[in-house]
């Protein structure tokens, strides 16, 4: 095998994955035993802050190892908590060096695998990392590009995100096609509409093959929580009443608990102490003493992956049933699939809105499209299925490679770049 020397990381939200090109071939490197993507998840052992990553950082956390999970780091780039760092096991750490963790240790498995150094490297990035601020937009970016040279890489370049999907797909093209990529991540959900063929693909500058690019900072984090708040929080309290005055409790907890960034910041003896107190005046104890039992045992992330759980089974069926003895003993939830679709509505109308602004960018009518080409997880739920086939009812249809065509593209536009 001719040596690879580029190199595509896709570092996502829920999930990553990294790939390699030489001059004859374009391939996904397994990050994780024989997988070809990796859960960006990362846990730190209590004991002596040792890093897991990806699956066994899951199976350690959910099987109540003591530590501390982190999920979503994506989210934080650009933001003030990159720079001002968080408190892991009583160790002050800065998320440039973990999120650095996270990817050098794919880094170093594609190396291995490779038998060489890599040293160029293109990273996929979102359309807006922060919508409406380009500042932070900016600083999201440089940000990922110092952790990127830090690992050892000596060229950086970036794309987004959805054009990289489009070029690991241009390759099965035939003839001239107008295609719209459909990217909804975990935490960005981005489209570009691109004119693809076999002969476009040669080419070093695709400026003039593209016609518009969109985002928002939604996915399926915020459908996550948006579940979580409309079906698991009320289980928990979310929205009972206390005291003489009939008042609600207060909500923050709940939002918290629903967004895996934010778990963490609960495990406080603080607001622990808080909850205790109102469970004196709470008009529903059993529901309120759950929320509490969550915070003494710091089960936050499991609730959100019970939640995720429900997510994913709701794809396929239009009932889900969760166990959550980790709760309160015996304690099940029937979710509906129509609840689920009441719950996301409003967040999923503005992602179709943002798709429909960037045919509009582009100045063509949704006819015009020719290809969808549909990458992420959170495009396997039913209800943007059934809103993007009304969008686009006479285009034809890509879903391979949901979880891995980004990073595919990237290594393309690597080998294109610096070759």
């Amino acid at each position: 095998m001719t040596t690879p020397v580029f190199c595509g990381i896709d570092f996502g939200t829920s999930n990553s994955s990294l790939a390699v090109a030489n001059q004859d071939d374009v391939f996904l490197i397994p990050v994780e035993e024989h997988q070809t993507t990796i859960p960006s998840a990362m846990f730190f052992a209590r004991k002596d802050n040792e890093a897991f990553f990806g699956r066994e950082a899951m199976e350690r956390f959910l099987s109540r190892q003591p530590g501390r999970l982190m999920r979503s780091l994506k989210r934080v780039l650009g933001t003030t908590a990159m720079r001002q760092g968080t408190m892991v096991n009583g160790e002050l750490m800065k998320f440039d060096q973990i999120i650095a963790a996270f990817l050098d240790q794919m880094k170093r498995k594609a190396e291995a695998d490779c038998q060489t150094e890599l040293r160029h490297v293109v990273m996929g990035r979102p359309v807006h990392f922060t919508d409406n601020d380009p500042a932070a937009d900016q600083r999201a970016e440089n940000e990922l590009k110092a952790v990127a040279m830090s690992m050892g890489f000596e060229h950086v370049g970036f794309q987004f995100e959805p054009i990289a999907a489009a070029f690991a797909h241009e390759a099965r093209v035939t003839g001239e096609k107008l295609a719209i990529v459909v990217d909804l991540g975990g935490g960005t959900s981005d489209f570009t509409i691109i004119r693809l063929s076999k002969e476009n693909a040669r080419k070093h500058d695709r400026s003039g093959d593209i016609l518009a690019n969109t985002g928002v900072r939604l996915g399926g984090n915020d459908f996550d929580k948006d579940l979580s708040l409309a079906e698991m929080m009320p289980e928990l309290g979310f929205r009972s009443k206390y005291g003489a005055k009939n008042l609600e409790v207060p909500s923050y907890h709940y939002f918290d608990l629903s967004e895996w960034s934010k778990v963490n910041f609960l495990y406080t003896n603080r607001i622990l102490f808080q909850a205790r107190q109102l469970l004196r005046e709470t008009h529903d104890p059993v529901k309120y003493g759950r929320l509490i039992n969550v915070l003494e045992q710091e089960t936050g992330h499991a609730v959100l992956a019970e939640t995720e759980k429900i997510k994913i089974g709701l794809t396929k069926s239009d009932v889900h049933v969760a166990a959550l003895d980790f709760i309160d003993q015996d304690l099940r939830l029937d979710v509906a699939r129509e609840n689920f679709n009441a719950a996301i509505s409003p967040k999923s109308e503005r992602i179709v809105n943002a798709a429909k602004e960037c045919l509009q960018n582009a100045g063509i009518a949704p006819e015009a499209i020719g290809l969808v080409i549909m990458t992420g997880g959170s495009t396997e739920i039913p209800l943007i299925q059934e809103q993007f086939r009304q969008l686009f009812p006479q285009a034809e249809w890509s879903e391979e490679n949901k979880l891995s065509s980004v990073g595919l593209g990237l290594a393309y536009d690597a080998r294109n770049r610096f070759s």
